[in-house]
């Protein structure tokens, strides 16, 4: 009977399976949009001078799909002026970052006014390196939150799992009286030769077969909470004893 049985996963290891599977985080992606090539050739070339450096998309304004989602951070170069809106308008609606670097004092102080969500900067003294300090934050604060974001609906999932094991071990006596009673009775049934027809006979076999698979089970969670105390306790003497060697060296 065992034999039909799946080995059980151990809990502790699915779960470190299932966080390190959520926690898995695209790499970053930087959207470049400006009419000016040299610029978008500045912005990554600077950024290849970085210890970390994202993979880019480089748009112009003709090209701009007005709807684009999976960036971590958007840098806007110089743009006609009649692009400026249709490129601006749904960055800015989006919560990742956006930085806009414009040639004159007239056009930065519109972008401040229309997008007030928009980081501006003006094409004079240091910008580019400001640009590229400030988007490389950017990229680090978004990919810390969406680990953080990871990091939490795996706990969510992970604390429904834990309630569902709770409830089934709380559980697990009153459905073993239930599968005493099964087992008993089609013992009792199956004992009596020639007081069942064949059909039915292999009906109640079948039934005493199911609930040996279901016991069989039960027993395995039973198990599985015992080897999940003792892991529990071994940490728990681990945490004590490094708590003193950590208090005897000061």
């Amino acid at each position: 009977m065992k034999n039909r049985i799946k080995k059980a996963v151990n809990p502790a290891k699915a779960a470190g399976l299932y966080a390190k599977e959520n926690l898995q985080v695209h790499h970053p992606t930087v959207l470049v949009i400006s009419d000016e090539v040299d610029f978008s050739r500045s912005v990554t070339a600077r950024w290849q001078m970085e210890r970390q450096v994202p993979t880019f998309t480089l748009l112009s304004g003709d090209l701009w799909p007005r709807s684009i989602d999976n960036f971590s951070v958007a840098i806007v170069g110089p743009l006609r002026r009649e692009l400026l809106s249709l490129v601006l308008e749904p960055l800015h609606s989006t919560q990742q970052p956006l930085f806009c670097v414009c040639h004159d004092a007239a056009t930065a102080q519109l972008v401040r006014e229309r997008w007030p969500r928009t980081s501006v900067l003006c094409c004079e003294g240091n910008w580019l390196n400001v640009l590229i300090l400030a988007a490389s934050e950017a990229v680090l604060r978004a990919g810390a939150e969406a680990r953080a974001r990871a990091a939490e609906e795996t706990c969510v999932a992970l604390e429904r799992q834990a309630m569902l094991g709770r409830y089934i071990l709380e559980m697990r006596h009153g459905l073993n009286n239930a599968l005493t009673s099964l087992l008993g009775n089609s013992d009792l049934l199956l004992i009596e030769p020639g007081s069942l027809s064949a059909p039915a006979r292999a009906q109640i076999e079948t039934i005493r077969n199911m609930t040996l698979r279901i016991h069989e089970v039960l027993q395995r969670f039973s198990s599985l909470e015992k080897e999940m105390n003792v892991v529990a306790q071994q940490v728990e003497r681990d945490s004590g004893r490094l708590r003193v060697a950590v208090a005897a060296g000061d």
